[in-house]
């Protein structure tokens, strides 16, 4: 049987452990999700996706390639703010409730200061990512801004590239992790518990990971694989992902996540 242990006195959150193979059956509930509301879910992947290939073509036409890459690495980053309607989508279809393109455009309403500041928080993550990239490019192109030839020149053939690629990977993991820890569940507590505030839920998210290791470490490799397959193909197959990743998020706090007295609304 899986052991629930308290993070904070009753009636705050407790934390359920799960077996290492749970985020299988959180995806399994995601597609259902989709199944169950694919004109919303599929409309809002296909929204974002046209705003990243809005931002992708501005870089280029501006010349920056090589914000490019870190840009895309936004989505590991502020992903689970972005992802707040597709949550409550996953919310009011567990509660039985109409699903709708309103109440998807406008759950942030449902804690807006809160999960305002949550997203503020993972935004200074990414900002901070590829304020980390630009530096590494200064470094390795003596402060030169390279233009698309140079970009591709020094990432995939130049000599450089492999010390390039390993303290871009590394400064970026050692990010994403800590992005990931306090960002795993956060937003869809704030959604749930109207009156909780983003400190409480960062703490309940840290924890969260921390008594789940194991399976939260194969969560966050199944998200990377997911939206790395989903961007090969022009990041059209992220119109999918997208949704697939948010719906099991939601689903994945609901298991980890419990409450001696729920009251939720």
């Amino acid at each position: 049987m899986s052991e629930t242990i308290a993070v904070f006195p009753a009636p705050r959150p407790q934390i359920r452990q799960v077996p290492l193979d749970r985020p299988w059956v959180w995806l399994a509930a995601g597609w259902r999700d989709i199944l169950a509301a694919p004109g919303i879910s599929l409309t809002y992947g296909l929204m974002l996706v046209a705003v990243s290939w809005l931002a992708i073509a501005l870089f280029l036409w501006l010349d920056f390639p090589y914000l490019v890459l870190p840009l895309s690495a936004g989505f590991f980053f502020v992903g689970p703010f972005i992802a707040v309607g597709l949550y409550e989508v996953s919310r009011r279809l567990e509660a039985g409730l109409v699903v709708d393109g309103e109440t998807t455009l406008f759950a942030w309403r449902r804690n807006p200061g809160q999960i305002a500041l949550m997203g503020a928080l993972l935004l200074f993550f990414h900002l901070g990512w590829m304020r980390t990239a630009q530096l590494l490019f200064a470094i390795f192109e003596w402060r030169t801004v390279p233009s698309w030839d140079r970009f591709m020149d020094l990432v995939w053939t130049s000599s450089r590239s492999l010390p390039f690629l390993a303290l871009g990977v590394g400064a970026g993991a050692v990010l994403a992790a800590i992005a990931f820890a306090i960002g795993a569940f956060s937003i869809p507590y704030l959604l749930d518990r109207r009156n909780s505030n983003m400190f409480e839920a960062i703490a309940t998210s840290v924890a969260a990971v921390r008594i789940n290791l194991r399976p939260m470490l194969l969560w966050a490799a199944l998200i990377v694989f997911l939206v790395v397959l989903g961007m090969v193909p022009g990041m059209i197959g992220l119109v999918i992902t997208l949704p697939l990743v948010a719906h099991a998020t939601w689903h994945a706090y609901r298991d980890v996540v419990h409450f001696e007295e729920r009251g939720r609304d």
